[in-house]
């Protein structure tokens, strides 16, 4: 099992401290997400401060940009990188697409299929040197001279992965990616009954086996001495209020029967009444959707209850540089016991 971290700054000049810092750690993989910043550029900054590191997004959203910025920028992560890059895709929801970005809104499943292809399009056209010629439903692209095409041969990797929370999604990304980042408001047990066979389904659809495809699974974890685990499971309420207010996240609500739960938080949440919300999270919540305790005994939970349903974990507290460097060494080290 790969161990990754998160790439959460508050400025780009802090990313080569915290790429060199989760090298020097043992992290096999560092993450952005698109939130407060552009996902891409931090990788490439990444990428110039690290040499064996996994750097990729988890995720970008692939309905505000077109396939073709898609592939450029990959592309070019993937050369600088030497291969180390991934591209990691999700949709987000109406709202954020349409009022934050001024994007259009199609049916999420089928535009993020279409999305994929016309990327790897774009990637054969001009790895191939041949014209351009994709023809969807959203996007039809069908210009591409020498003079619009990068030099040289293609990087390697070039992987497309995606993210998702419902069995749709789940099974799209058997069917068309190389990946799945399963979200960090999730149980083990929604993980073991919905998301692996959704994707083992698209995977078999697709005539590829389990082999062929990765996992990654955030973790909402809070470990380190005992302040620090009760400081992180404060944090770890907050966030999953925040989540289980929202409708996107109500497939695992309704498989524990905590729909009144969600129903709460989104009352409250409407209303502006955030502090308030953390409180409302029962305790069988949070130990379905959190690990707490000494390194040692986190690492050894994870390694049970994670061990064969994902290829990839990663705390969903970020990496900073200097801080907290004897906990993240001793989850480390209990993870790759017996390897």
């Amino acid at each position: 099992m790969l161990v990754d971290t998160r790439l959460v700054y508050k400025s780009l000049t802090e990313i080569p401290a915290i790429t060199q810092e989760a090298e020097r750690l043992g992290f096999d993989g560092l993450w952005t997400t698109e939130t407060d910043h552009d996902p891409f550029l931090g990788l490439g900054l990444a990428a110039a401060s690290s040499s064996r590191i996994t750097l990729g997004t988890a995720i970008a959203l692939a309905f505000t940009r077109s396939p073709t910025t898609l592939a450029y920028t990959s592309w070019d992560l993937a050369q600088l990188s030497g291969g180390r890059f991934v591209l990691g895709l999700g949709t987000q929801v109406k709202a954020h697409i349409t009022r934050r970005f001024g994007m259009p809104w199609d049916p999420p499943a089928p535009k993020l299929r279409e999305v994929i292809a016309a990327i790897r399009e774009v990637w054969a056209s001009w790895s191939e040197r041949r014209p351009l010629n994709f023809r969807g439903r959203y996007f039809a692209l069908s210009l591409m001279t020498p003079f619009f095409t990068p030099p040289g041969p293609a990087p390697s990797g070039l992987r497309i992965e995606i993210a998702g929370v419902g069995p749709r999604m789940c099974r799209l990304a058997g069917e068309v990616a190389d990946g799945f980042h399963v979200h960090p408001f999730h149980t083990r047990r929604y993980l073991r009954e919905v998301v692996v066979p959704a994707i083992e389904a698209g995977l078999a659809r697709r005539g590829h086996s389990r082999q062929d495809f990765s996992i990654a699974s955030g973790v909402l974890v809070a470990t380190g001495a005992a302040a620090e685990v009760a400081t992180g499971l404060g944090e770890i309420r907050r966030h999953l209020s925040f989540y289980a207010s929202t409708p996107t996240y109500r497939p695992v609500l309704d498989l524990h029967g905590w729909g009144e739960v969600g129903e709460q938080l989104s009352r409250l949440a409407a209303e502006g009444r955030w502090q308030e919300m953390p409180g409302q999270i029962p305790d069988e919540m949070l130990k379905a959707c959190a690990l707490w305790g000494p390194p040692d005994e986190v690492a050894a939970r994870l390694r049970q209850e994670y061990g064969g349903l994902a290829d990839r974990i990663a705390s969903y507290e970020p990496l900073v540089p200097g801080k907290r460097t004897d906990t993240w060494r001793a989850l480390l080290d209990g993870l790759r016991q017996n390897e």
